[in-house]
């Protein structure tokens, strides 16, 4: 039966009124407003308050007498540094340069001095983050970096090619005017084609429903592992991050590893999606598509690979297996995932009761969440990297964004239907149902505990969303035995880690309850995790058999070929 027929009608809550635009629409998350009350908890503070400000006057000072020294050939060290990881200031030109050295000072003091007054504001926790974060990027977007006076490297390029880059990089900043909410544009997309440079391993669309395409991938080896791997992604992506490119993708790893593997493909919700909830994601993607795996290969069970919420997703319905006694599931790998919310991340900003109030009441005008803006937020959260450094390279260098397959598939974004996005905000960011055992489905509560299979989880020591001593307690919220890995880079970086000069992971057998305590036990290798994993996965993967001479079944022929339909809608 189409599960949109199933679905019951969608109300948004009550106290969402006319949905008239009001604040909420504007800031939703209530930054600008957080900001805000900080600026009132300093000046309830006057004398700590007074105290910064002298500091900033002795710090401006110093740092105009060390500008006046450089002038004339000294070396002095400034009264302030950049934070470690922060190259706005690395060019010769703030070192050298007595006025660009001076700039930079007094906007690091600056910077300093924010700080300072919301330490000392004594806000609330919630408000405190939400204010820090508001004024990190306010401050971020003021940096001389990203004007053209400010930007030496900008100005030496204009005077070497006569002022061309400037042209291009107005070209530039019209075009993302126009075609990009005024956003710069991270990526040239047009170098990269989903099913011929990105999501290309070969295979075909076996199974289709309402919310999901199921994928099937051509073997690549004469024998294969009884056991068939389910790659379930996060819904607010396209699944191809697990197939990237030839060579990146971890789904062509498997294939070449003799692993028989399929993959979820969700469908771009639209308005005819609103009422999707949370549970149907649950029951008509990762269970629906372990059913229709198992029903064409033959196999009793099944190991899921699960990225982010996907990995959320399918910890649920670990649990729910347990609780029907259901064996369908032989094993789990869960990648930069959250089982338990405690540490949300930086994400925690964006999921208060209030701020999940105005995104309910926003979505509630559409019947979903718009791709771009669930885009940018995780764009503001690592603003420099992800806006102002193509502000500075696109509109004043007046270079063309690059042509990065990470980036392209980034660009590629979907929707969150209403009510499965608020289901969800509510149920994991904000009341942890799960970890706290309850999560409730079909009147019976989930007992993450009684989960009693085999799951490696890794995580990536940057990710900024998904921090990994978050990902490291799920090695004791649910049952079986565990495998904590540790990789480097970021969630994204994480994933796609092939083998590499470059790439290390971390091990330690031994799970004590403290994740830095893992850590500093933990023996640093060389080489990607994807080539432990490999060797743990083949424990429990079955017997080796022959290679199916074809994709599907009777019952669920080909469709399509791989990438398939769903993964090609636009948002």
């Amino acid at each position: 039966m189409s599960i949109l027929k199933a679905i019951p009608s969608w109300t948004p809550p009550r106290d969402l009124g006319a949905l008239r635009i009001t604040t909420s629409d504007v800031d939703p998350a209530a930054f600008l407003r957080s900001l805000g009350a900080a600026g009132i908890g300093a000046l309830k503070h006057p004398s700590g308050t007074a105290a910064a400000h002298c500091r900033l006057l002795l710090g401006s000072g110093s740092a105009l007498r060390t500008a006046a020294g450089r002038a004339i050939g000294r070396d002095n060290p400034g009264p302030i540094v950049p934070k470690p990881g922060d190259k706005r200031f690395s060019d010769n030109a703030y070192r050298e340069n007595a006025a660009y050295f001076y700039l930079a000072q007094q906007y690091l003091l600056l910077e300093h001095l924010v700080n300072e007054l919301i330490d000392g504001a004594e806000l609330n926790e919630d408000t405190a983050v939400k204010a820090r974060f508001a004024a990190r990027f306010i401050l971020d977007a003021l940096s001389p970096t990203n004007t053209l006076p400010g930007n030496p490297a900008a100005i030496r390029k204009a005077f070497d090619t006569g002022g061309l880059s400037l042209v291009r990089g107005l070209r530039n900043f019209l075009h993302d005017l126009r075609h990009n909410g005024g956003w710069p544009s991270q990526v040239d997309r047009s170098q990269f084609a989903v099913g011929v440079d990105l999501g290309a391993t070969p295979g075909s669309v076996v199974y289709r429903s309402d919310l999901i395409e199921l994928i099937q991938y051509t073997p690549q080896t004469p024998d294969v592992y009884a056991t068939p791997l389910l790659f379930c992604p996060p819904w607010i992506n396209k699944f191809y991050i697990m197939d990237l490119a030839p060579g990146k993708s971890l789904i062509e790893w498997a294939v070449q590893h003799g692993h028989t593997c399929f993959a979820i493909s969700y469908r771009n919700p639209d308005a005819s999606m609103s009422g999707l909830g949370f549970r149907d994601y649950l029951f008509d993607g990762p269970l629906d598509a372990v059913r229709v795996v198992r029903e064409i290969t033959g196999s009793e069970t099944v190991n899921p690979v699960s990225i982010c919420l996907g990995g959320t997703l399918t910890a649920l319905g670990l649990a729910y297996n347990a609780a029907q006694d259901d064996p369908s599931i032989g094993s789990a790998t869960f990648i930069n995932t959250h089982t338990d919310f405690t540490e949300p991340g930086v994400l925690g900003a964006f999921t208060d009761e209030n701020t999940i109030v105005a995104l309910e009441t926003q979505m509630a005008r559409k019947g979903y969440l718009d791709s771009s803006q669930m885009a940018r937020t995780f764009s503001t959260l690592r603003a420099n990297d992800l806006i102002f450094q193509y502000v500075i390279n696109n509109w004043l260098l007046g270079n063309k964004p690059p042509a990065f397959d990470l980036l392209a598939w980034n660009a590629d974004s979907t929707r969150m239907p209403a009510r499965m996005h608020g289901e969800y905000l509510r149920s994991c960011y904000l009341r942890n149902e799960f970890a706290r055992g309850e999560f409730e489905i079909n009147g019976e509560l989930l007992d993450p505990s009684k989960v009693d299979i085999d799951s490696y989880i890794v995580a990536a020591v940057d990710d900024h969303v998904v921090p990994w001593t978050s990902s490291y307690k799920t090695t004791h919220l649910l049952g079986g035995d565990s495998r904590f890995v540790l990789s480097t880079s970021g969630h994204i970086a994480g994933i796609v880690n092939p083998p590499s000069p470059k790439a290390k992971h971390w091990v330690n057998e031994a799970h004590s309850g403290d994740p830095h305590e893992w850590k500093a036990a933990a023996e640093l290798r060389d080489g990607t995790w994807w080539l432990d994993w490999a060797t743990w996965l083949a424990d429990r993967a079955g017997a080796k058999q022959p290679a199916p001479p074809a994709l599907g079944n009777a019952t669920y022929p080909p469709l399509d070929d791989a990438p398939g339909v769903y993964v090609q809608e636009e948002a």
